[in-house]
């Protein structure tokens, strides 16, 4: 990057935010404060998005879904990987899977953590069976612990589908933030390693670019949520002092892969007003350089997790139906 690109990028004004989502983004203000931008704060932070996690029984919903928690076998050498397996009652046997993998910066969340909107949004209605992986966390566990323990995860779904009712041939991958970077790593890691076999990969406000320096971080930087100092502080918990160097991984970051061919076909969304927005536009138009199968949205006005803290906003609604729409094709091709 030349001197006066950098200079145009760091005097540019943000991106405004949809006026909807500006009202819901000012009355979150106190939740803000949890951001983490230090080590230290890291516990709180982790509290904060454990408080929201929901219950076994709010999972059930009174029984109108079936819930349980497993441990499998992880990674050699390393600890049992916890996933939440979830259906809607009475499903029929060989239904497609949903493998969840969720938010949180790689230094927070659990398998509980987003599942509640997934199970009525996507999992009822197009009757599937959700499969939710609780990755170890940096920076206790840096990389690889997170990718290798979500890709331990899905190749045990993949090995059991037949006792968990699901068909091995509709499995689809998915997350957002820290979740959509470790979906796009881990069909990377699922294509190199020859299995298991993924019908789709669902990106929301993917985390895919360790270097923290695209012109929408800079942008935005100290706006919204999750800006460049927080994400600054969740890819080096993530990576240590690799991070932004020559040696990091496409399995760790999944935007220094060279090759994004022969990929399943992707879903990505970001916001215009959010750190994301470039590496998220940068990645899609790279698998279809590829030659590969992908629909990207870029949601006007939209912050870091719109949809999910707004949303009854109508850009939020739009961004969900958007998804909805794609899985519906992917599983009827």
């Amino acid at each position: 990057m030349n001197t006066t690109e950098s200079q145009t990028q760091r005097t540019a004004p943000p991106v405004p935010f949809e006026p909807e989502l500006a009202d819901a983004l000012e009355k979150l203000g106190p939740a803000l404060e949890n951001v983490p931008l230090s080590n230290d704060d890291i516990p709180q932070w982790r509290a904060h998005v454990a408080a929201a996690d929901p219950s076994l029984d709010e999972l059930r919903d009174r029984g109108r879904f079936e819930v349980r928690e497993l441990l499998v076998p992880g990674p050699d050498g390393a600890p049992d990987v916890p996933l939440l397996v979830a259906r809607p009652a009475g499903l029929h046997q060989q239904a497609p899977v949903l493998y969840h993998m969720h938010g949180g910066g790689m230094i927070s969340g659990t398998h509980r953590t987003g599942v509640q909107a997934i199970l009525q949004e996507w999992a009822e209605p197009l009757e599937m069976i959700v499969v939710s992986v609780g990755y170890r966390l940096a920076p206790e566990h840096p990389y690889p612990a997170a990718i290798e323990d979500c890709h331990a995860g899905l190749r045990w779904v993949a090995q059991h589908a037949t006792a968990l009712g699901a068909d091995p041939q509709r499995i689809i991958i998915a997350g957002g933030s820290a979740g959509g970077g470790l979906t796009a790593a881990l069909a990377l890691m699922a294509r190199d390693r020859q299995g298991p076999g993924i019908l789709g990969q669902l990106m929301m406000c993917p985390m895919l670019d360790d270097h923290n320096d695209t012109p929408s971080a800079i942008q935005m930087t100290g706006l919204g949520v999750w800006d460049r100092h927080a994400n600054e502080l969740g890819w080096t918990a993530h990576l240590g002092g690799d991070r932004g160097g020559s040696e990091v991984s496409c399995y760790g970051a999944a935007a220094r892969a060279t090759d994004l061919s022969g990929l399943p076909p992707a879903y990505l969304d970001v916001g215009a007003a959010e750190t994301y927005r470039d590496e998220g536009v940068q990645y899609a138009t790279r698998i279809w350089q590829a030659g590969g199968d992908a629909e990207l949205h870029v949601w006007a006005g939209g912050f870091h997790g719109f949809d999910q803290m707004a949303p009854h906003a109508g850009v939020s609604r739009d961004a969900r139906r958007a998804r909805f729409r794609w899985l519906c094709r992917l599983l009827s091709r």
